[in-house]
């Protein structure tokens, strides 16, 4: 055996003439009980007519079934632990004489894991302050805000103009005619142009805007193009908001009184914070893990990251209606460009396994069968169904690793020791 570089090793493997020999018989009389000779019944041919028609064929099966075999021996015999797929070479095979060849493949990495309790991370509990609960509370407002018709007047800034739209130039092929869009006048969201063209109109008035669209305007048509507009102002209206008291808190669902309304908006800002906050720190600590632990990791491991996080890319892509097949990718530079995140990943998923094992963090059943669970409501469907068929799609695996590496992420937290960041950072 040879340590070649990081993970890899070779291994000279000898296999014995006499289980050559022997494998080669097994194969002929299966050949043989198949084989369609002119003259004979199949299973009735002469074994000296089966070698000499398909000896190459005999001998190849002969190899396919005895280079596994002998490959696991040896590397049971050295207790190697092999990730990759071998690769033979120097192959020597002569009839009558015994196989030798070099295999090469690659094994998993040896960690000698260092003291996981303790590491140092930078974590402050959030704080919610007065002024974060009424700011949520005035979203809340206006979600549920209503428009109110105004009497005919002249608009002014802060009406909401249901108006018609019709472009009059700068767009190409057909005019452009939209109905009952709401403009407000002055509003964060609308162009200039539309205000100004608006502000002292009373509906009924038809008047004339011209809109510039910056280049990166989420409509193609108009991305980069000055356009030309007849508006004709149907209607005004004023957004009411709600009156903050304990109607609306009846309203917004199983509520008393605004007090509580506001006790379960600081709450639910705390439980944002606090995940955003703890999701960052765990973060990092797996980031000082991974740079407390040197060791060389298998090409085999990365090159598996690397199509997992582009069938990741391209499955999000496909979701959001892009046409993934007309993608063309340079793998060796796609490679290139995900090498070192893809190798920090696999350490620190190599590292957190490694850190569960030591600490004998595991997935209970009672874990599993709350997620088979959510997972059953979520695509609505019998829990023995979606059972079903996460464990035909091996997908029950993939929940208990979450799960672990969830609780194992946890475990690092809870027994780090918690810093508050400089004033620079």
């Amino acid at each position: 055996m040879a340590l070649i570089e990081g993970c890899k090793y070779s291994l000279d493997i000898h296999i014995p003439a006499d289980a050559v020999s022997a494998e080669i018989e097994k194969v002929v009389e299966k050949v043989r009980a198949k084989a369609h000779i002119q003259g004979f019944r199949p299973g009735k041919a002469p074994t000296s007519i089966i070698r000499s028609k398909f000896m190459p064929d005999i001998r190849q099966e002969a190899l396919e079934n005895l280079i596994p075999q002998y490959l696991q021996k040896e590397c049971e015999k050295e207790n190697l632990h092999v990730v990759s797929r071998p690769n033979v070479k120097d192959l020597h095979f002569h009839e009558g004489e015994a196989v030798h060849f070099k295999a090469e493949f690659e094994v998993a990495p040896e960690i000698e894991l260092k003291e996981a309790r303790g590491l140092k991370v930078n974590y402050v509990e959030p704080a919610v302050t007065d002024e974060d609960v009424e700011h949520r509370l005035t979203e809340l407002r206006e979600a549920r805000a209503e428009f109110v018709n105004v009497d005919p007047r002249p608009a002014q800034d802060g009406d909401h103009c249901l108006v018609t739209l019709e472009s009059i130039s700068g767009v190409e092929g057909e005019p452009m005619h939209q109905d009952d869009i709401n403009i407000e006048i002055g509003g964060k969201e609308t162009f200039e142009a539309f205000s100004n063209a608006l502000r002292g109109a009373v509906p009924g008035d038809v008047v004339e805007a011209e809109v510039s669209y910056p280049e990166n305007y989420a409509a193609e048509r108009l991305a980069g193009k000055t356009v030309g507009f007849k508006i004709t102002l149907k209607q005004l209206r004023l957004r009411e908001l709600p009156e903050l008291n304990d109607d609306f808190a009846k309203d917004l669902g199983d509520f008393q009184t605004l007090e509580e309304v506001r006790e379960e908006i600081r709450k639910a800002i705390f439980r944002e914070r606090e995940y955003s906050a703890q999701t960052q720190a765990k973060n990092d600590l797996v980031d000082k893990l991974v740079e407390m632990h040197e060791f060389p990791v298998p090409e085999a491991y990365i090159d598996n990251q690397i199509e997992n996080n582009v069938e990741n890319q391209l499955r999000s892509m496909k979701a959001q209606g892009v046409d993934v097949s007309k993608i063309k990718l340079d793998w060796s530079k796609l490679r290139e460009s995900q090498l070192e995140r893809a190798k920090h990943d696999v350490k620190a998923s190599l590292l957190l396994g490694k850190v569960a094992s030591s600490e004998n963090i595991h997935a209970t059943q009672e874990e599993v069968d709350n997620e088979v669970q959510r997972i059953a409501r979520q695509q609505r469907e019998p829990v023995a169904a979606t059972r079903m068929k996460l464990e035909k799609d091996g997908r029950i695996n993939n929940i208990v690793n979450r799960i672990v590496t969830e609780k194992t992420l946890n475990f690092l937290f809870e027994h780090a020791v918690k810093e508050a960041p400089a004033a620079s950072e």
